[in-house]
């Protein structure tokens, strides 16, 4: 028997609404397969990739970047927007512009959000500010609330009509206005390691994109699903699916990506911009 018969694949999943159009096919037996599903926050399911614990996953795109060598990516798939993605906001009590030296509470699930935040605040709009990492939404019913935080994923969606703070920042759609490109929050990686050792026999991104086009062709079916609990109503949540966000990781993606980590590596905040390398079986 070899070592890959032994191997139990395991998958990491996002604990978001957003990728519940590709998961649940796999999580409800729609589409049969091997792998053991893992589901956590990005930041999470980043060190357990980083760390060798998940074999394929969705993975922040700030992550491939500092760590490329660790792994491959899979074709054709993503978590991103042409627009306003409505998941992915920075809330203040303040304009923008006015919050010259204050502190900025953000998220430490996503670091591709955050990264993303730092470039626009000193590139977009040349604001210099502090930040500080922790749990929002208990910080908002503290005895110090922020005077701006960044709310990601599900939380972002119950959070962006707070009316206590009323100027909001939709990360994606300013993106979209300083570059014209779609931006790419997050991708599926592959383990260049359990690639090498043949663990893989069939291409894991085939079933991924079989998800994604199962999830967007049975959208009816998803929204069903979600709209228990939900913090849209079902016009906003279909809305969310088929055009807040993108699932694909074509040629404007792709240029959206590159842009994102030329100035990544312009600034610093990476050590280089990484070669996009695919996974092939």
């Amino acid at each position: 028997m070899t070592e890959s018969t032994h191997t139990v694949l395991r998958m990491g999943r996002i604990s978001y609404l957003n990728v519940l159009p590709i998961y649940h096919p796999l999580e409800a037996g729609i589409l049969p397969h091997d792998y053991e599903l893992v589901s956590g926050p990005p930041a999470l399911l980043n060190t357990m990739m980083a760390r060798g614990e998940l074999h394929v996953s969705s993975c922040s795109c700030f992550e491939y970047a500092c760590r490329p060598e660790r792994y491959q990516l899979v074709e054709d798939l993503s978590i991103g927007s042409h627009g306003p993605v409505m998941s992915v906001l920075l809330l203040s009590k303040k304009p923008i512009e006015a919050l010259e030296g204050e502190e900025i509470l953000i998220s430490g699930e996503s670091h591709t959000s955050v990264a993303l935040l730092r470039l626009l605040m000193h590139q977009r709009y040349k604001v210099n500010v502090r930040y500080a990492t922790g749990p929002v939404t208990p910080a908002l019913h503290g005895p110090n609330p922020p005077v701006a935080f960044l709310a990601i994923g599900d939380e972002a969606l119950r959070l962006r009509r707070h009316q206590e703070y009323p100027y909001c920042v939709d990360m994606a759609a300013t993106w979209r206005d300083w570059t014209g490109l779609p931006f790419i929050f997050g991708l599926w990686v592959v383990s260049r390691e359990a690639a090498q050792a043949g663990l893989f026999h069939d291409d894991p991104g085939a079933l991924l994109r079989r998800g994604r086009d199962w999830g967007l062709a049975h959208m009816d079916i998803i929204l069903n699903l979600t709209a228990y609990g939900c913090p849209l109503s079902r016009e906003e949540l279909s809305f969310y699916y088929t055009h807040g966000l993108t699932y694909r990781l074509g040629t404007q993606e792709l240029q959206g990506l590159s842009l994102f980590y030329e100035k990544l590596a312009a600034a610093g905040m990476i050590p280089t911009v990484p070669r996009l390398d695919f996974f092939a079986l």
